[in-house]
């Protein structure tokens, strides 16, 4: 099939998705019903939005069997450059550094301190069921996974463009590798949550061996929206600087270290939108309330997850010839 056929297929899947998830939006989304039009409106729309990607692709994938074979086998053959960069990264990142790796650990377990301390006795905040370091802990390691791997990408191309220009590599592997370095920060931070888990005397559950999922569901969204972010980056230098504020507007509309609770009704209907709403409840859910998310709660992650990975592949493989012109 053509890319127009394509196109064509997805506006189309798009369109007849609006209707039912405008009257029709389950409650794992949308909490309780809001009444407001032009939220409903961009519930819908963000929800069809993402099918539509995602069963393009899956077009793709059964009328192109060819093209889909031979760019997994450019990747296989390119795999030990990848390793080689991901190394590269990790170890750049603490040379000349006293403590080398063990600012991965310290870094979360510091501003949680801070942040326990500001509003767990100045603000007050009350978190449910559990004490405020380990929720606020839960949250971030989803957040600054998301945040950290994704400012990372998204200078990866723009910063290997000597390496461009003077061989052919795929230009998804710089992007991947930053995601890859970042995975590995996140481990790290793992450790630091389960010392803070014990300090408080928080019950463990078997839910726990659960966590890598939402893990992994996080890592497949923010690589799409790396590699979108990447691709973007070259011809676009701005969205350096828009993408700083845009991290920062994010941190507020999740609930990272604040309960939703607090939060008036048309914010909570908005924040619904956010995606990585939904990664810090299935993370919650698991490590804190010993609870094994919904069905529809895990097709929201995977269908969020897949289509922006969907997006982020297209885009870097459509736009990649291209990059040459403006590095």
């Amino acid at each position: 099939m053509s890319k127009h056929q394509i196109t064509t297929f997805a506006s189309i899947i798009f369109f007849l998705l609006c209707l039912p998830f405008f009257f029709y939006l389950p409650i794992e989304i949308s909490g309780v019903r809001t009444s407001n039009l032009i939220m409903r409106i961009l519930f819908s729309g963000f929800l069809s939005f993402a099918v539509s990607i995602l069963a393009a692709v899956i077009l793709v994938l059964i009328s192109r069997p060819l093209y889909v074979s031979s760019q997994i086998a450019t990747f296989l053959r390119f795999r030990h450059l990848l390793f080689l960069i991901v190394k590269r990264d990790f170890v750049t990142r603490y040379r000349r550094s006293v403590l080398g790796v063990l600012w991965s650990l310290l870094n979360p377990l510091l501003t949680m301190l801070v942040l326990t301390m500001v509003f767990s006795h100045i603000f007050r905040f009350e978190t449910p069921y559990v004490s405020f370091p380990v929720y606020y802990l839960s949250g971030q390691i989803v957040f600054s996974f998301f945040s950290e791997s994704t400012t990372l990408a998204m200078g990866s191309i723009v910063g290997n463009g000597g390496v461009i220009k003077k061989i052919y590599v795929p230009k998804y592997l710089f992007p991947i590798s930053r995601i890859l370095s970042s995975m590995i920060n996140v481990l790290f931070s793992f450790i630091a949550f389960m010392i803070v888990f014990i300090i408080m005397g928080e019950s463990f559950s078997w839910t726990m061996f659960l966590l890598p999922v939402p893990v992994f569901f996080v890592f497949v969204f923010s690589l799409g929206i790396g590699m979108l972010l990447s691709s973007m980056s070259v011809f676009f230098r701005d969205i350096n600087h828009i993408y700083g504020i845009g991290i920062t507007l994010l941190m507020f509309l999740t609930p990272v270290f604040y309960p939703v609770s607090i939060l008036p009704p048309r914010v909570y209907h908005l924040i619904h939108l956010n995606p990585l709403f939904h990664y810090v409840n299935y993370f919650r859910d698991l490590a804190l309330y010993s609870t094994v998310p919904s069905m529809w709660a895990n097709v929201v992650c995977i269908g969020f997850a897949l289509a922006v990975l969907c997006l982020g592949a297209h885009t870097t493989m459509s736009q990649q010839d291209k990059y040459i012109l403006y590095l």
